[in-house]
């Protein structure tokens, strides 16, 4: 009798102690599960501009890659405005959760207009970027202030049938466009660009998201595409996040890590 009663007291209390310990271990498991480390990293979406692809992200890419964040880096169209800018809302709409989208010069206005109207967009990351206002234009803003050198002297233009494509001339390629980086590389970067339609330097740009999406911006400051005082022009208009470097046009290339420590703020 004192046997069974002695079992039915060690059972009981093994019992108690193992719903305890359940109980413990399902808080403490809760806890790891809702740490804000553990929140589920936005995806970063890298669209690239004019006389570029998406190569250009590559380094940027692999560092956010590394650090956990689902990466993507769409082809631009580079057709015009509205075209582009149809094409990247499209893609955008195939993706699911929260979204930081990070641009490069005319792909700036880009995802001004792409991201309008879209939910799970939950920041835009300029980098030496466009940012118009309704109605604004590229060409309007690239010569808002003095110091591009991208001008009708430094093209080559070549008809196709849609119309008439621009490239930057070899010639000048380096010093307009990335005068920051080794000449080996702009030599690539110069036989692979990507031709803009002349068409897209005076389509005016739609709603801006800027006006509803919280912004980030990195101005390059020896840019001589757009110049540092525009840059820093509509990055204050936007009530942009800034930061600024000594960089070419490409600062996403020639300063990776400034640019990947801005994306990680706007994904917080």
């Amino acid at each position: 009798m004192m046997s069974t009663r002695r079992t039915l007291l060690v059972g009981s209390t093994a019992a108690a102690a193992a719903t305890a310990t359940a109980a413990v271990l399902g808080s403490t498991a809760a806890q790891a599960h809702t740490r804000p480390d553990d929140r589920q990293k936005p995806t970063v979406v890298l669209v690239h501009g004019q006389f570029a692809d998406a190569s250009g992200w590559n380094d940027v890419a692999a560092r956010l890659i590394r650090d956990g964040y689902p990466v993507v880096a769409p082809p631009n169209p580079l057709r015009g405005v509205a075209a582009d800018s149809a094409y990247l809302a499209s893609f955008l709409a195939t993706l699911s959760g929260p979204l930081v989208l990070a641009a490069h010069s005319y792909g700036g206005i880009v995802v001004t207009n792409a991201a309008t109207g879209n939910a799970n967009v939950t920041a835009l990351v300029y980098v030496a970027a466009f940012v118009p206002d309704q109605g604004e234009t590229l060409l309007g803003l690239q010569t808002k202030y003095p110091g591009s050198r991208l001008g009708e002297a430094a093209l080559d233009f070549r008809p196709y049938s849609g119309g008439v494509d621009g490239y930057i001339r070899k010639e000048v390629f380096r010093d307009v466009f990335a005068g920051d980086v080794p000449k080996a590389t702009t030599d690539l970067m110069w036989a692979g660009q990507r031709p803009s339609d002349v068409r897209t330097l005076q389509e005016p740009s739609g709603a801006p998201a800027w006006k509803t999406i919280p912004s980030w911006y990195l101005v390059a400051r020896n840019d001589n595409v757009l110049p540092a005082a525009a840059q820093r022009f509509m990055a204050q208009r936007a009530g942009a996040r800034t930061v600024e470097a000594h960089a070419s046009h490409v600062a996403m290339i020639s300063q990776p890590g400034a640019t990947v420590d801005l994306i990680r703020r706007a994904a917080r």
